[in-house]
């Protein structure tokens, strides 16, 4: 994700598993259960690793008309569950059935809790079938209303505001996507395209992943959109999204991406997925979004003139380069996200050196110098301070944007510029489809550089004020007053 809401575009320019949760309810009785994720405590749920989701939806044109939808989950349990609890809330459980039988159900919290006619057992295949509503109403996140339809922003905590599952990034699974919308209308979602089948006056669009994905990068797009196709690197198929009025205005944007891949497998390797392309929707969200396979910006990044085309580029490679990193390689726990936006930002900076003559080390001398001030808001980049109540979004400061790219620049400075460079290339290769933590990434560095980092990594990722600078011993940072 990168915020382009005033505040943080100001801050920019400026600078050029498993511990249980449970709330206090009696022991008979549902309750919430979270895998103790130290941000986000009460999100994902113990005793299972979903392999699959099968997701039907139905739009009927109207954004204030909660959608009917089909939630299939293919589980395989990791201990004997006489429930099962999914994340899920602010709609409509219908029923829902275990294996094909019917189940019993209740909310506890923001959990739906599962009670099966027999209880699972350890190491068990399993299928959860929720009959359910969507709705897109309520803000929060979720499904975001467009000029014409829809779209999805379930960064961090909102994927289970549009369907039930296991919303935390520590469980990957694949997801298959259909989505019904009346006979003018199109749909789009991650991955690649396997059906579309007309039924009278509705047309569904069937979707599906060739690799593992975090809910909270699930995407639908619904709306009057146009889908441009065009090649990328060794044939990759891109496809872009956008209203379709818009088309003409926006193809020098698209026409970018092609360009924009190559620079990034240059630095890291192949694109680590089977589809790219970008989302552009008429929709006010203050950011743009990582969503896997098809990045969501807003309408108004392309369209306004005080944007400046090299921070749009930059903008557009930020989310490009978290295909690799906080896509492929997904954070274990939500404490890991300096490692998505703090590479996703080192990128952005290093393509508006090369492409916009931006210095990378003007803007990270620049950073250097609000870091302290970073620190004391939000805490330092590795362990972050929850967000703020109510107000998930507050998670993504500028500590884990530029101030976790400056962690990275220390590191290039401690180990030289080859070592990082193999670093970076070994990383989104060794992990690639899975998840890892800040101890995989510190632990590799070590071995790359051939010598412990552990008091360096302390400094950078856990201190709350900024080390010195290697290689730069006058820069200097003050917190603000």
């Amino acid at each position: 994700m990168l915020l382009t809401s005033r505040r943080l575009r100001a801050a920019l320019l400026a600078t050029a598993s498993a511990t249980l949760v449970a709330a206090t309810l009696p022991a008979s009785a549902p309750r919430p259960l979270g895998i103790g994720d130290p941000l986000f405590p009460y999100l994902g749920n113990p005793g299972y690793d979903v392999l699959a989701y099968d997701i039907d939806l139905t739009y009927r044109g109207d954004n204030t008309e909660p959608l009917d939808a089909v939630t299939r989950i293919d589980a395989r349990t990791t201990r004997r569950l006489e429930r099962i609890n999914l994340d899920f809330t602010h709609s409509e459980v219908r029923s829902v059935e275990v294996d094909g039988a019917r189940a019993d159900f209740a909310t506890a919290g923001e959990d739906l809790v599962v009670t099966p006619r027999e209880a699972v057992e350890a190491g068990a295949p399993v299928r959860v079938t929720v009959i359910h509503t969507s709705d897109p109403t309520g803000g929060k996140g979720g499904w975001i209303p467009t000029g014409d339809g829809l779209v999805m922003a379930n960064q961090a905590d909102a994927a289970h505001r549009v369907f039930p599952g296991n919303d935390h990034p520590a469980d990957k699974a694949a997801f298959t996507f259909r989505v019904t919308v009346p006979g003018d209308m199109t749909a789009v979602a991650n991955g690649l395209p396997v059906a579309k089948t007309r039924h009278g006056a509705t047309t569904t669009w069937t979707y599906r992943t060739r690799h593992p994905m975090a809910t909270e990068l699930a995407q639908v797009s619904i709306g009057d959109s146009a889908v441009v196709r065009r090649e990328g690197p060794r044939g990759l198929p891109l496809r872009d999204v956008v209203p379709a009025a818009d088309r003409a205005k926006l193809e020098p944007w698209l026409a970018k991406t092609p360009g924009q891949l190559e620079w990034m497998e240059r630095q890291v390797g192949p694109y680590p997925l089977e589809t790219y392309g970008v989302l552009i929707a008429a929709a006010r969200t203050g950011f743009a979004l990582e969503t896997q396979t098809l990045s969501l910006f807003e309408r108004s990044l392309f369209t306004r003139s005080e944007y400046p085309e090299w921070y749009v580029d930059s903008v557009m490679v930020h989310e490009l380069a978290h295909q690799w990193f906080g896509n492929s390689v997904s954070p274990r726990a939500w404490s890991d996200l300096w490692l998505n936006e703090g590479h996703a930002t080192w990128y952005e900076a290093l393509y508006a050196e090369e492409h916009a003559d931006k210095p990378l080390e003007t803007r990270m001398r620049d950073a250097y110098r609000f870091s302290d001030g970073w620190r004391a808001a939000g805490g330092p980049p590795a362990a972050p301070e929850p967000p703020s109540p109510g107000e998930q979004i507050s998670l993504f400061r500028p500590v884990v944007y530029d101030g976790s790219a400056l962690v990275l620049y220390a590191l290039r400075q401690e180990i030289g510029a080859g070592e990082f460079r193999r670093l970076e290339r070994d990383w989104v290769r060794t992990h690639r489809d899975g998840t890892a933590s800040t101890a995989d990434f510190t632990r590799l560095a070590s071995r790359i550089a051939g010598r412990d980092l552990t008091d360096f990594f302390q400094g950078w990722l856990y201190g709350r004020t900024t080390p010195p600078m290697p290689g730069h011993p006058d820069w200097t940072s003050r917190a603000a007053k």
